[in-house]
C-alpha cells in the first residue's frame, strides 16, 4: 500500500478543522480522522503537519493518536472487523466469534488478510453493552 502525498486542499481542509475551535488543539480529534482517511492510517506525515498546524510537539501528537484505538499507525484492511472482546460481549460469545473470525480468516488479532481486504482486531469496549456481543464494521 503506498502512501498518497498530502495536497494542498488536505492542509487547507485542516486548517478550516483547526479554525472551528476557540483553542485550536481542540481541532486535535478531527484532524487525526481527516489525516487517516488519506490512506485508511495516521501516517508520520499527517502528525509532523497536524504538530504544525496546532503548535504541537510531534510526541503530543502521537501520543493521542496511539491513546485512541480508532486510529491506525499501520494500515487496515478496506474492511476493518472490531469484536469486543470485554466481559460481558465475551461471555454473551464475543471471545468465540474473535476466535472463528482469526481461524477463518488465518490472520491474528492486529492482522490483514494478504489481498488487503479485511483486518481484524479486539476491542476492550465498544460502548454498546445492551447489544452484547457487539462487533464493528468500519467502526459501524
Amino acid at each position: 500500500m503506498s502512501v498518497k502525498e498530502i495536497t494542498e486542499e488536505d492542509v487547507k481542509t485542516l486548517e478550516t478543522l483547526a479554525a472551528k475551535y476557540p483553542e485550536r488543539r481542540s481541532a486535535l480529534l478531527p484532524m487525526l480522522h481527516y489525516v487517516q482517511s488519506i490512506d485508511g492510517y495516521v501516517t508520520n506525515e499527517g502528525i509532523e503537519l497536524i504538530g504544525q498546524k496546532l503548535e504541537l510537539a510531534t510526541a503530543e501528537v502521537t501520543a493521542v493518536s496511539t491513546f485512541y484505538t480508532q486510529y491506525k499507525s499501520k494500515p487496515v484492511g478496506e474492511y476493518h472487523v472490531g469484536i469486543c472482546t470485554n466481559t460481558l460481549c465475551a461471555v454473551m460469545g464475543g471471545d468465540a466469534i474473535f476466535s472463528s473470525i482469526k481461524e477463518h480468516l488465518s490472520i491474528e488479532n492486529d492482522g490483514v488478510t494478504s489481498d488487503g481486504k479485511v483486518s481484524v482486531e479486539h476491542n476492550e469496549c465498544n460502548a454498546a453493552c445492551d447489544y452484547a456481543p457487539v462487533v464493528m464494521v468500519n467502526w459501524e
